[in-house]
């Protein structure tokens, strides 16, 4: 790389700033994240980060924040960057407010961390963020969900459903395969658990659920709701399995 990658504001002959994409290699190796929006609710889910044996899990940060009453995000990457970034977009959404005298709406919000993001992509003597975001939520008097992107490189794009973080590929391709437009509430939760049962071996304990609906607080999947979930989705695993082998073997014959 012939020194190209020691500042931040130099560009390789072909093009390429390297400290973006290394920032981009940190968020590939942090723990899954998902959102899926359906008909009527938006949907985020993620990889619970392991706690260890004489931690107080009570006090451990979630990688689901609230910015406002009505948005979230689910990040991954390095979690001392996400958490300066979930600051500022907190200290924002209270300021517009104040300002407009209006909520910000999810877009706003997503254009500002974006916008923060690309800032420390272009200045000399500091490193971009390690951390993509997911930000969801419904803008101020609308039901509609929504479901924003960002990079370390500060793109944001908007999605129907994604994923972030380790095994994102894999996870993405799940919902590729199964998504279907206005999903029922119980349906996009269900997408959401089996995408990260891609990814999370340990069933149901390691992953957290957040449901959020137009006018509704947000709510957390309890581990017992979360328990029924996985045992559908994996008797409905077993049953497209025994299905194919079936077919498979009708076909030999």
């Amino acid at each position: 790389m012939s020194g190209y990658d020691r500042a931040l504001s130099v560009f390789s002959p072909d093009g390429h700033v390297f400290q973006v994409e290394y920032a981009l290699e940190a968020v590939k190796r942090g723990t899954c994240a998902v959102a899926v929006k359906g008909g009527e609710a938006v949907i985020v889910g993620c990889e619970k980060r392991s706690a260890l044996k004489l931690q107080d899990t009570r006090t451990t940060p979630s990688k689901i924040n609230q910015l406002d009453d009505h948005i979230y995000l689910a990040f991954a990457g390095l979690n001392a960057d996400a958490r300066i970034l979930i600051d500022k977009a907190r200290v924002e959404a209270q300021s517009r407010k104040l300002t407009v005298e209006d909520p910000a709406t999810v877009e706003y919000m997503t254009k500002y961390i974006a916008g923060v993001q690309q800032r420390y992509t272009q200045s000399g003597g500091v490193r971009p963020f390690g951390v993509s975001t997911i930000v969801v939520g419904f803008d101020p008097n609308d039901s509609t969900p929504q479901l924003y992107m960002t990079e370390p490189s500060g793109i944001y794009s908007a999605w129907k459903a994604n994923a972030i973080g380790r095994n994102s590929k894999t996870v993405r391709e799940l919902l590729e395969k199964s998504y279907e437009p206005d999903l029922s509430t119980e349906a996009t939760i269900k997408l959401a658990v089996r995408s990260l049962l891609e990814v999370v071996q340990t069933g149901a304990k390691n992953i957290e659920i957040m449901v959020l609906e137009p006018g509704k607080k947000a709510r957390t999947l309890d581990a017992e709701s979360l328990s029924t979930y996985v045992t559908e989705i994996e008797a409905e695993k077993e049953a497209e399995a025994a299905a194919k082998k079936h077919t498979r073997s009708s076909q030999q014959q």
